[in-house]
Parts: C-alpha cells; structure tokens; sequence
C-alpha cells in the first residue's frame, strides 16, 4: 500500500492519509454515520472503535484514508489487503461519511481517491460488506458500481450483504 502521499486537493478538500493523533475523531466520525442506520442505536458488540481504528491506520497491509474541508475529517475510508483472497484483491472494511456532508460529493471524492490507490498498487477487485438496511449506502455502492457478490450470498437472518468491485477496466 502507497501510503504518507496526499491523494487528491480539489478546492478546499483534501484526501490524504489518515495520522494516529487522529484516531478520536475518526473514531466520532464513525459513530455518527452508523448512528443514522440504527435507529435503536450502535450495537454494543464490545469493540473497541478507537483500538480498531489506530490498528487500521497503522497496518502495513491496509491504508485509511481521509477527507479534510477546512481542518475537519469529513470523511473516512480503510481498506487493507483481503484476508484469504487473491493479492489483487483489496476489502474495503470502513467507509464512513460525516452526516453533515452527504450529497456533497464527498464519498464520491473519497471513493475515488480509493479507487487511484488500488490501481496504483495493482488490485484488480475489491470487496465490501454493507448492512442491508443501510439503503442509502447500498444506493451509492450501487451508483459507484459495486456489485453483489454472486459467490458469497448472505445466509438467512445475515445483516450484511458482500459487494464487489472491478478495479481495472474502468
């Protein structure tokens, strides 16, 4: 993975690398989008958000990037090589946009900075899960692209859907 490199300035946004220091506010980041499909709230499934976060930024396998406007992480995407896949393969574990910045172009920025790195580094596919009431994120996958994984369908009562997406070729 490329990573300390400042991806993409359009305007007043900047998608870069994600530091440590700012594992707090990513980790806030996070509990804001999540929030807006649990209506009865976050699931309290014992992780560690702020550990899992700082794991992520600071894996030699993965990368998290982010968005920034004006001094403010709005936006936050992890990814790392996936776990028994092919090395072209890439798992897109967090992808998370600040409420506030919906309909902004800010996923789709930070989607494409994702999407140059991959190519960059060789990957040919990626992989996601998404929870399947969250209709709103399957809606931008969708629009982006991403497909359902026709070789993992989810099980009965399974709450998360796998997605894929072609890398190359676009």
């Amino acid at each position: 993975m490329i990573k300390d490199r400042v991806t993409r300035v359009t305007g007043a946004r900047v998608i870069r690398t994600a530091l440590p220091a700012e594992t707090p506010r990513i980790t806030a980041l996070h509990a804001r989008a999540r929030a807006t499909y649990h209506p009865d709230g976050i699931p309290h499934d014992g992780t560690d958000w702020p550990a899992s976060w700082r794991r992520a930024i600071e894996r030699p396998d993965g990368h998290v990037l982010c968005a920034v406007e004006h001094g403010r992480i709005t936006a936050v995407a992890s990814f790392r090589t996936a776990d028994g896949a092919p090395p072209d393969t890439v798992y897109l574990a967090q992808f998370h946009v600040d409420p506030e910045q919906w309909r902004r172009g800010t996923g789709r920025a930070l989607h494409a900075a994702c999407v140059e790195e991959w190519r960059a580094d060789g990957k040919r596919t990626a992989g996601l899960s998404v929870h399947t009431d969250n209709h709103r994120a399957r809606a931008f996958y969708t629009g982006l692209g991403w497909t359902p994984d026709p070789q993992h369908r989810p099980a009965p009562g399974d709450h998360h859907l796998l997605l894929t997406f072609t890398v190359t070729g676009e």
